[in-house]
């Protein structure tokens, strides 16, 4: 009979995790079309839509993380496509915003949504970054390294975004919710 008990109960953790990850990534994309601010070559301050892909990182860990962040990827090619090549699709997509799964690595962590979450926004921007300078040079201002300009471009929206966001999580009530959800 226990055995029973334990096999639903490990059976209602895998959906609980499935339903939370799958709202976590609904709402993501839903919050990635209410843009506060959109670059012109692409890029944009949402309104928190990466914290959505951390907090299951958070919640979980680094393994439900990172799937559901390279998940999301995959979804946001589907829905709003730029191919120049099969390594930029790669590179921008699932590795990009998988990368915002790292933050599971910090999940039990003093300060692990806020350390998750910069952890996970810095790997995103890597990923920017390098596909900038890889696929997007010639965008570069004559003069200026093409690693200055991906840099400073990947950088001015998704900085806005991280600060907005981390702002939020650090209000009390939003930071209670979070907590209270993850002990859930």
């Amino acid at each position: 009979m226990s055995n029973n008990n334990s096999t639903a109960a490990a059976s209602s953790s895998i959906v609980r995790k499935l339903v939370f990850s799958a709202m976590a990534i609904a709402l993501a994309t839903v919050t990635s079309y209410i843009k506060l601010f959109e670059a012109p070559m692409g890029g944009s301050v949402t309104l928190l839509s990466m914290l959505f892909i951390v907090l299951i990182g958070y919640w979980y860990g680094p393994k439900a993380g990172l799937t559901a962040g390279i998940a999301y990827g995959i979804l946001q090619f589907i829905l709003n496509p730029y191919f120049v090549s099969l390594p930029q699709v790669l590179i921008d997509y699932p590795l990009a915003f998988g990368a915002l799964g790292l933050s599971g690595f910090f999940s039990n962590r003093k300060y692990g949504l806020h350390i998750g979450y910069i952890v996970g926004v810095l790997g995103r921007y890597i990923f920017a970054i390098l596909s900038g300078v890889v696929f997007f040079a010639s965008y570069a201002p004559e003069g200026m390294h093409p690693f200055v300009y991906s840099a400073a471009y990947n950088g001015s929206y998704l900085g806005v975004e991280a600060v907005i966001t981390l702002i939020v999580i650090s209000l009390p009530p939003v930071s209670k919710a979070l907590a209270r959800i993850k002990n859930m």
